[in-house]
């Protein structure tokens, strides 16, 4: 068994119970609207609602996925409980996307949807839907299958400046994703976490701008 299994075991049980406390936040705040028509209170299934919570939910377990990695990669304590913060918050955040698509009657997957299809859909951040992601990269700022191959064989100096560098793409790719939602997305509640993960991870990126200098490196172009 991976020394990784019983932390994301805890971290995915505490997912569950925020997201079934806040996909009732939220049932009632979207039905506290002025219309009182079902189609008023649950998004649509090619939403910008849905759309975010779908793919910053596979955001997200990547970035879970590679903070585990570098844990058992480097004894550096700072690196280490930025990992632990990383994959302990997106993990919650996730539960709670998940949770609301459950509670809206939607999939968690659309066949022939693009990832991030939704940011076309108006608002200044329509142009995010047509940035390219690297090749072999799902989303914008999400690592290869390559990139994570390296991080896993990475330890001490390597692997932090690597998960550093990966992370910080990651998290620019998300924060672009999140300020998406805050702006098209109309469930409330949704809107403040997307722009509560906006302000955290733009507070992470300077942090790890600072971390990758003492390491004598910078982030990727």
């Amino acid at each position: 068994m991976s020394p990784r299994t019983p932390r994301t075991y805890w971290a995915a049980g505490t997912a569950v119970l925020l997201a079934l406390l806040f996909a009732a936040g939220a049932t009632v705040t979207a039905a506290s609207g002025d219309s009182g028509t079902e189609e008023a209170r649950t998004p649509g299934l090619h939403s910008a609602d849905a759309g975010f919570a779908r793919d910053m939910a596979v955001h997200h377990q990547q970035a879970v996925e590679m903070s585990f990695i570098v844990r058992d990669r480097t004894q550096d304590e700072a690196v280490r409980t930025l990992a632990y913060d990383i994959a302990n918050t997106q993990a919650n955040q996730r539960g709670m996307l998940l949770g609301w698509l459950d509670l809206w009657g939607l999939p968690k997957v659309v066949a022939g949807e693009p990832p991030m299809s939704w940011m076309g859909t108006g608002g200044e951040h329509a142009g995010h839907a047509g940035q390219s992601a690297a090749p072999g990269a799902l989303m914008p700022g999400m690592a290869t299958k390559e990139e994570l191959a390296r991080l896993d064989s990475a330890s001490g100096r390597d692997a932090e400046v690597l998960f550093l560098q990966l992370m910080t793409d990651h998290h620019k790719g998300g924060v672009a994703m999140a300020e998406g939602c805050a702006q098209q997305c109309v469930t409330p509640v949704e809107r403040e976490l997307a722009q509560g993960m906006v302000d955290a991870q733009r507070s992470e990126l300077t942090l790890m701008a600072d971390m990758l200098g003492q390491r004598g490196a910078t982030p990727r172009g």
